[in-house]
């Protein structure tokens, strides 16, 4: 009897309507299991619709709400990856640092995130975010005019800043998009390169017209570009511009020289969003000249309309050992910083 009760404990079983539905809650990727077990220290088998874990009842406890949140998302119209499914562990094994920031932890579910939805249609998923900073990133743009997007690659910043800018263009709320940033492979001489200057600065916004690209379906992206909805320009090619009814987008703005991010910034007009993604671990300007990115984040901080959304490299949703390259760059500049003092 008391083996049978310590049994009963000691495990639980998950079951679900189908084999297919309960696969789609871990990428339909066994190894996402094992990593599970591994997190949280218990056994995980499954077979047909059912899922079982064994081990302690906290660990239980806490596999448990892995799956009743991934659960919950999928019946929402989420797509789980292994990214969804690593981050449903995470907030399942931080509750407590959950709860001492500033967000609550229902908030930080997975499936709380799939209640931001941008674009969809067309045979195309709606874009929705990945992490908590992601969500408050998009919670950001709807709320604040001008807003800074900081951080490593990989985080979405730059592939969320356009589907912001395509879904407002998609529903009228502005009239065109602007793509810019800063040529500072080329020096800005723009001119000495072949070609119209549409054709010369697009390979610097490849990524902006690929994230375009797995947005929109062929039609929408032809009527844009008939239309000319979508401008693409050098940054030192907008000054003595104002940009009316526009979602303005400055990628790599850690490149930028302080007069270069004045000047963008004063070029919004009426009715308009302004977007600046950067990554102050990657600027490429020579030494003695001042990212403007850098003194925007210092003197800029705090102004009203203004908002700053930092990414960490828990929010890069590439690859997870791009998360561990970024953190051993990260340590390995700081013990060189530390040693030059």
């Amino acid at each position: 009897m008391i083996g049978s009760w310590l049994q009963v404990m000691a495990d639980k079983i998950i079951e679900f309507e189908s084999p297919h539905f309960l696969h789609s809650l871990f990428a339909d990727d066994l190894g996402m299991l094992k990593e599970m077990g591994e997190k949280l220290g218990i056994t995980v088998t499954t077979r047909d619709a059912w899922v079982k874990l064994e081990g302690n009842e906290e660990s239980i406890s806490a596999g448990q709400a892995v799956f009743a949140d991934l659960e919950k998302a999928r019946r929402r119209g989420g797509a789980i990856t292994p990214h969804s499914f690593r981050y449903a562990m995470k907030a399942a094994t931080t509750m407590s640092e959950i709860k001492e920031s500033t967000v609550n932890s229902e908030s930080a579910k997975v499936s709380e995130l799939f209640d931001t939805r941008l674009l969809g249609g067309g045979g195309k998923p709606a874009v929705t975010p990945r992490t908590k900073n992601q969500r408050d990133y998009i919670a950001s743009l709807n709320s604040h005019d001008v807003v800074f997007g900081i951080g490593p690659a990989g985080t979405g910043k730059t592939y969320l800043a356009m589907a912001y800018a395509l879904d407002l263009l998609k529903n009228r709320q502005i009239d065109r998009i602007m793509l810019t940033r800063p040529a500072v492979e080329a020096g800005e001489a723009l001119g000495f390169l072949p070609g119209a200057l549409e054709e010369k600065v697009l390979p610097y916004l490849r990524p902006l017209y690929d994230a375009m690209n797995d947005m929109l379906d062929g039609t929408e992206a032809v009527r844009f570009a008939e239309n000319n909805l979508i401008e693409i320009a050098p940054l030192a090619y907008m000054r003595g511009r104002t940009l009316n009814r526009a979602c303005v987008i400055l990628d790599e703005a850690q490149n930028a020289s302080r007069e270069q991010m004045l000047m963008f910034l004063t070029r919004m007009g009426e009715e308009s969003k302004c977007i600046v993604t950067g990554d102050p671990s990657q600027i490429d300007l020579r030494p003695k000249k001042k990212s403007g990115l850098l003194e925007a984040m210092s003197l800029l901080d705090g102004i009203d309309g203004v908002s700053f959304v930092r990414f960490e490299r828990e929010d890069v949703v590439r690859h997870p050992v791009v998360a561990r390259i970024i953190e051993a760059y990260e340590q390995g500049r700081e013990e060189s910083e530390a040693q030059e003092k």
